[in-house]
């Protein structure tokens, strides 16, 4: 049965600048297509009648009923009597990617390959569980050697922690979820980098929240051909960030949101760095207003040649933390933890108690033998990533010249520039080039970004070469700019 509609306003938005060189309802026909594929329309969700969705663009009812017709020809639309038209998959593959993972490349999800040594780590846990086995199991706060080593990591980054300021959760996303849950009511505002992870405003969102977005640009230096000079790139981050932090202080100020979600390293999928200055001044502000600042730093270590060495953000004022190993050891491991004041994690168990009942303890006793090695770990993804920010500058360069790639420091990810709007486009064109990618209109929440894309760093070295040639090739079949300049009423929505 189905339980979700989207109105026509929320499409609207969701669309953006939708409008093609083709015809209309083409135009109109891909970009929901890559909307469900996205997951902006969740499979099941009902679209507006034709003529509710018609009005609202300005269109003839003829062209949405067209388009809704193509749809349905390709499978992501079916229509439920009494229901309308309903959004679908066809088939298993977009359920299923590992059902075809030889046919397609998949960046999508931004994350490096297991450890090389992941099987060993999983043999030594698996001799530390009979410890472990003489209780029941269900272990809702993690168990005390994980706890503690991460406390002690805490305590070498230069954040002094014990182990009863940590809860050990099912990855960073439950975490998210979990202290969205802990702290938000229904209503509440939740402040966002825009652009930003969008699984976390999902969870935001899932918990009540409004959300209330501040903008955040890349902090681009010196690329592989030295276009920018090291000063002038240095002058120019110290410009942008400050801005940045100006923006979230008047945004807390101004909204008085319950909850702040921020990535202050490496940000994800700008890969730009906030200054400690930054963070102290809106660490400050939050404060005053009574605003729980909750850091995403489960890329924060992964440094390749940052000039400056940055403790955890709770070091510069009062922050919730959010950890995890999805990016440095295996997101296949699923454990990751909150660092928080004691009073907010005893809130936390009993949020988290109706929800599940606790972390696997075999996959806890992995990681913390992990973390007992993690400077081994990084050495290896600053080798890796060092390597794959070489390659997406050379070869973007050398395929895509008209492309700005900005020059990371460390992280996992680089927001590519792509001169016009076109980021769905490309996106639906690299599927036929057997290449899953997401646009950028994903990591907002209005339509916007549709001049970026985001591409990993830390796959493979042949997989990201074969991503970036069907890229090109993408690209190419759109005629290189395949869209012209967007309606003036249109422009709000393009960054």
């Amino acid at each position: 049965m189905v339980d979700r509609s989207l109105s026509a306003r929320s499409l609207e938005l969701l669309l953006g600048d939708w409008r093609g060189r083709g015809s209309a309802y083409e135009s109109l026909a891909d970009r929901i297509r890559l909307l469900v594929v996205d997951g902006r329309i969740p499979v099941e969700t009902r679209l507006p009648a034709e003529r509710d969705l018609a009005d609202r663009l300005g269109v003839s009812r003829t062209t949405v009923a067209a388009a809704y017709r193509r749809l349905r020809e390709l499978d992501h639309l079916h229509s439920v009597r009494g229901s309308g038209s309903v959004a679908r998959l066809p088939g298993a593959p977009a359920i299923l990617p590992a059902a075809f993972e030889s046919e397609y490349l998949d960046f999508s999800k931004a994350a490096p390959p297991a450890l090389p040594w992941l099987s060993d780590l999983a043999r030594e846990a698996a001799a530390d569980l009979p410890g472990h086995l003489g209780d029941s199991g269900y272990d809702p706060i993690g168990i005390l050697p994980l706890r503690q080593a991460i406390a002690d990591r805490y305590a070498q980054r230069g954040l002094p922690t014990s182990p009863d300021q940590i809860m050990v959760t099912i990855g960073a996303q439950h975490a998210i979820a979990l202290v969205s849950r802990a702290v938000l009511g229904r209503g509440d505002r939740a402040l966002i980098e825009m652009p930003t992870y969008p699984h976390a405003y999902e969870a935001l969102r899932g918990a009540g929240a409004r959300l209330v977005g501040s903008p955040v640009v890349p902090h681009a230096g010196a690329g592989p051909k030295g276009a920018t000079g090291a000063g002038a790139g240095a002058a120019a981050a110290l410009d942008a960030d400050r801005e940045e932090a100006a923006s979230l202080v008047q945004s807390i100020r101004h909204s008085n949101p319950a909850i702040a979600y921020l990535m202050p390293d490496f940000q994800n999928p700008t890969g730009r760095t906030m200054s400690r200055e930054s963070r102290a001044r809106v660490l400050d502000a939050a404060a005053r207003q009574g605003t729980v600042v909750m850091a995403d730093e489960t890329i924060a270590e992964l440094d390749i040649d940052r000039a400056e060495t940055f403790p955890p953000m709770a070091a510069d004022g009062p922050a919730v933390l959010i950890g995890s190993v999805g990016k440095t050891i295996w997101g296949g491991i699923r454990v990751g933890w909150i660092r928080a004041d004691r009073p907010l994690i005893r809130r936390l168990l009993a949020v988290r108690a109706p929800g599940d009942l606790g972390t696997p303890i075999l996959e806890q006793l992995l990681v913390a033998r992990a973390i007992e090695r993690m400077d081994d770990v990084l050495a290896l993804r600053r080798e890796q990533l060092l390597a794959g920010r070489e390659l997406v500058e050379r070869r973007v360069a050398e395929l895509l010249p008209e492309w700005q790639v900005p020059h990371v420091d460390g992280g996992i990810v680089t927001w590519i520039g792509l001169g016009a709007p076109v980021s769905s486009q490309l996106v639906l064109a690299a599927r036929q080039e057997g290449l899953i990618i997401t646009a950028g209109p994903r990591f907002g929440v209005d339509g916007a970004f549709e001049r970026f894309l985001r591409v990993p760093i830390c796959q493979s070295l042949e997989a990201t070469d074969a991503a970036l040639q069907a890229l090109a090739r993408a690209w190419r079949s759109l005629g290189g700019v395949p869209l012209g300049e967007p309606d003036p009423e249109l422009l709000a929505s393009v960054v």
